[in-house]
């Protein structure tokens, strides 16, 4: 937890100045004075006992009391744990152009992307290097909903705003940031059941979404039920994902129902309501609430890169092992986005003939002793090959895990390293990720076939 705080530098801004496109922001909500911002769920955290930290420039909880980091990442790979990822920065991109623009400052297609489906995609410079990474969701034809990480608002902020500028269809492109706005996660194995009694029924008596074909990638919109068994004034968006390697959801109270935008400031009672009508219903032994602590545990384990340790502006999508990201249609032609002319050579190895990469993202089981953090230095017969990028003990596997940029050609498994941590060498063994099978909810084979 250490390593994730260190990198919670960076603070939310109070507006967005205007480009050329047409960029709206939700005011009122962003910190001033230097003062980290509450999220619509800060008093919720402190009535149950969080210890709150200041990271990416928002309140947030470590911990709660009377459950440890343990406790509670163990707690989540067998039952559900809710999050606050409010800090995380949510923008809604509309118009005739915005898939377009969308696919000249990612690798990704959209314009061909089902509605109401979405994917991990990385904004790109046009080094190639990576500006965030990013999930997008097509709600509509011409209207896309986006998460990229609290921790690069500002950059990110700027970055569209440059390339807007720019854009040759910027005039077709509405870009809104939804400042203030909750989000929250659901994640473990029985987040489907919490998430399902939470569901208002519709006029029929029946559940608006058929959780068993919301499949992982997927979202639907529906009206969660309040603390006191009433309706939320609009939709909600359900996303099936996260950041745990569990399965799991993501509910965002801003980014306006299919039927028009929320209330302004709707999002902070709603959220605090569903949420305590979720922990009510579904009871401490199948739901509780999970801080930072945990989810950067979760997510080390199941392989998933934090922006800032093991992605930056000079890693492109072939270092870090994300070159899927990469649209088998954009591969071709020039591919159309910036930094295509680096990414898409990168893509064959070398070994295959092709320019490939001379470092590789790896993960690693580091042997005992003190685990190897960020920063740590990677050896091989002497010589010095790579630095870890993240590193804790597994909860899950009671072993110090890490991840890490080594050279082309030791990124196989099994090949024998050594971690320089506290000034001595401990053995590192690259092994594949994640370090913990993932359980997200796909279709069967036979229905993937179909779709």
């Amino acid at each position: 937890m250490k390593s994730l705080l260190r990198t919670a530098a960076l603070r939310a801004r109070a507006s967005v100045a205007p480009a050329r496109g047409r960029i709206v922001t939700t005011r009122g909500f962003a910190s001033s004075g230097g003062e980290p911002i509450k999220t619509a769920l800060y008093d919720f955290h402190v009535s149950r006992g969080g210890t709150m930290v200041e990271f990416a420039g928002h309140c947030l909880p470590a911990v709660y009391k009377d459950f440890t980091l343990s406790q509670s990442h163990r707690f989540t790979r067998v039952q559900t744990s809710l999050f606050d990822v409010s800090h995380m920065v949510q923008h809604i991109f509309s118009g005739s152009q915005a898939a377009t623009f969308l696919e000249h400052v990612t690798p990704s297609s959209w314009r061909s992307t089902p509605m109401m489906q979405g994917k991990l995609t990385t904004l790109l410079w046009p080094s190639g290097g990576i500006v965030d990474d990013a999930v997008v969701t097509r709600l509509t034809g011409d209207k896309f909903y986006a998460v990229t990480n609290g921790a690069c608002r500002e950059k990110d902020i700027d970055y569209f705003k440059s390339q807007l500028e720019t854009f040759p269809g910027r005039n077709s492109v509405d870009w809104r940031v939804l400042d203030g706005k909750a989000l929250v996660a659901l994640q473990g194995p029985g987040a489907a059941m919490v998430l399902g009694d939470a569901l208002y029924p519709g006029d029929d008596g029946k559940a608006p979404i058929d959780l068993e074909k919301l499949y992982f990638g997927g979202a639907a919109w529906a009206r969660l039920k309040l603390v006191d068994g009433s309706a939320s004034p609009q939709e909600i968006l359900i996303s099936r994902g996260g950041y745990t390697g569990e399965d799991g959801f993501e509910l965002s109270f801003g980014a306006g129902s299919q039927d028009g935008e929320s209330e302004p400031g709707g999002s902070f009672n709603v959220a605090t309501s569903v949420v305590e009508g979720m922990l009510q219903q579904a009871g401490p032994k199948r739901l509780r609430p999970a801080g930072l602590g945990a989810r950067d545990s979760l997510r080390l384990e199941a392989g998933m890169c934090l922006y800032g340790q093991d992605l930056d502006d000079t890693t492109t999508p072939a270092e870090a092992g994300l070159g899927w990201v990469v649209s088998p249609d954009r591969r071709t032609g020039g591919g159309g986005f910036l930094g295509a002319d680096i990414v898409i050579p990168q893509l064959k190895p070398r070994s295959k003939g092709g320019l490939g990469v001379s470092r590789k993202r790896v993960g690693l089981i580091v042997g005992q002793g003190p685990p190897a953090r960020a920063g740590a230095e990677l050896w091989h017969q002497g010589r010095k090959v790579g630095t870890v990028t993240s590193g804790m003990p597994s909860p899950t596997l009671g072993r110090n895990i890490a991840m890490g940029y080594v050279e082309d050609g030791l990124h196989k498994a099994d090949t024998q390293l050594e971690a320089l941590v506290r000034g001595k060498m401990l053995s590192a063994v690259v092994t594949k990720m994640p370090f913990v099978p993932t359980r997200y909810y796909k279709p069967p084979p036979e229905e993937k076939k179909e779709r």
